[in-house]
């Protein structure tokens, strides 16, 4: 038992290393060119399943303004790799290693360089303190400190022993939450002002991520859902939380005296066209139709309806959110559209069969289930409605099944509306108001509020005459 003991207890030692940005000890289990590895492992999986956003321009953009950043971190000599990806999503996030993406989703509502820098910087953050490596090393460390117990208490490794080793495994990673996204905003307000950035840049981005929050939380209400966090770590408006303030505040304390760098002009100049929303191989949703071209497809969803594009489903919630349409999609269908839908719900279920000028088709309704079955080119497209409660589709039947009969392979002239929305950046005039940009806008019935989040001007701002706004076309 005490060679056993031992041995764990060299296995924790050794994995002691300096950190790069404390210089004390933590405690990791992977050098530097294991994490370097795991990192390049990781990438290919990230770039499977995420695309590469195909802007040779943008990337160099990104990945020069990365560099510079990269360069003033405490991990100067680590080959850093910025990347772009082709989401929609709100998001940037680092792998151990130096790889950094970020999305043209969030680009989408950043307004300078220097919040283009704040974000990377974040994420280099991360890297530089080696976040990922000691989380990982934590985890380990649980399980190593669990086979150690094990030897003195009976029972240890039964389900009931797993149990509690999960407990303290959690207790041990929950401290990684705020207090590293803090660590990472000083360490990006650093880096930032190593490079003559406004370190307060890392709170304007914090303030736009949590504009949209309340955002969705408006949609969510209405959606009857909860809302998305894109940054949970702050209850208040970061210009109300005091520990983000203290850490940005003591990171830019030696500063330099020159005058910080914004880039408002060179950022808008690299992002204008920009993809917005969906791009054209995920489909196109405008103004609640949908338009597939790979696929050849397009169906009508309710306009008073909420409709999400997401990269599995597409789904629709009605407006008091008390009901929701998705559309899924089967490669590979077996027997007639009635058949399948009477094996997905059940043969209690009514089914009428239906030919959707040349689609064969199937209806399916139960009392809290209803929708169709479409086949189309050897695939079949499921269009299945769901209620919180019993009885919560009746009020919604003629439109679900409107939606069902709307499916139809798209026209010559729909497919010319099969292209993704850009964001080109104009000269506001005397007397525009975000009001009347919005009339016409393809963001539909929330353009105004999308327009503010996007110009940074959330909630009620309006653009002064010779500023350069953003809109959607």
């Amino acid at each position: 038992m005490r060679i056993s003991i031992t041995a764990l207890i060299l296995a924790l030692l050794a994995g002691c290393a300096q950190n790069p940005v404390t210089g004390k000890s933590d405690l990791v289990m992977m050098s530097e060119s294991q994490e370097i590895a795991e990192g390049r492992q990781a990438d290919v999986q990230i770039k499977q399943q995420y695309k590469v956003y195909e802007s040779k321009a943008l990337q160099d953009y990104v990945n020069r303004v990365g560099q510079r950043i990269a360069k003033q971190s405490h991990r100067p000599g680590l080959q850093y790799h910025f990347t772009v990806l082709d989401s929609p999503e709100i998001n940037a996030f680092a792998l151990p290693g130096g790889y950094v993406y970020i999305t043209r989703g969030i680009l989408a509502y950043l307004n300078s360089e220097a919040e283009l820098a704040a974000v990377l910087g974040h994420e280099i953050g991360h890297v530089t303190a080696r976040h990922g490596v000691r989380q990982q090393a934590a985890a380990q460390a649980t399980n190593l400190a669990l086979q150690i117990a094990s030897l003195y208490v009976k029972g240890l490794n039964t389900a009931v022993g797993q149990n509690v080793a999960n407990l303290f495994g959690g207790a041990l990673l929950s401290g990684y939450g705020r207090d590293h996204e803090l660590e990472a905003d000083r360490l990006g307000a650093q880096y930032l002002t190593r490079t003559e950035y406004d370190p307060q840049a890392i709170i304007k981005v914090i303030g736009v991520l949590k504009n949209q929050e309340l955002k969705d939380a408006e949609l969510a209400k209405q959606e009857g859902r909860e809302p998305r966090r894109y940054h949970g770590l702050f209850a208040s408006h970061p210009d109300n939380d005091t520990r983000l303030q203290q850490a940005v505040g003591e990171a830019s304390k030696n500063g330099s005296a020159h005058a910080h760098a914004e880039g408002r002009e060179d950022f808008l100049k690299a992002t204008d066209g920009l993809v917005y929303g969906d791009n054209s191989d995920q489909g196109i949703v405008r103004n609640n139709r949908f338009y597939h071209a790979d696929l050849g497809i397009a169906l009508n969803f309710p306009e008073t309806w909420q409709v999400h594009n997401l990269p599995d489903s597409l789904v629709a919630v009605s407006p008091r959110g008390e009901a929701m349409m998705q559309m899924k999609m089967d490669q590979k269908p077996q027997g007639t559209p009635s058949e399948y839908a009477h094996r997905m719900v059940g043969y209690g279920a009514q089914t009428r069969s239906l030919d959707l000028a040349g689609l064969p088709a199937a209806t399916f309704e139960l009392p809290n289930v209803m929708g169709g079955v479409i086949y189309h080119d050897k695939k079949a497209y499921i269009v299945q409605a769901q209620a919180k409660e019993r009885g919560g589709l009746s009020a919604h039947r003629d439109t679900i099944f409107g939606t069902v009969r709307s499916f139809h392979a798209l026209t010559a002239d729909e497919r010319k509306l099969v292209k993704p929305l850009g964001i080109r950046i104009i000269t506001a005039r005397p007397g525009d108001t975000y009001a009347g940009l919005a009339q016409g806008s393809p963001l539909g019935k929330s353009a105004e509020s999308y327009l503010r989040l996007m110009n940074a001007q959330y909630p009620d701002g309006e653009p002064r005459p010779g500023q350069a706004i953003k809109i959607v076309e």
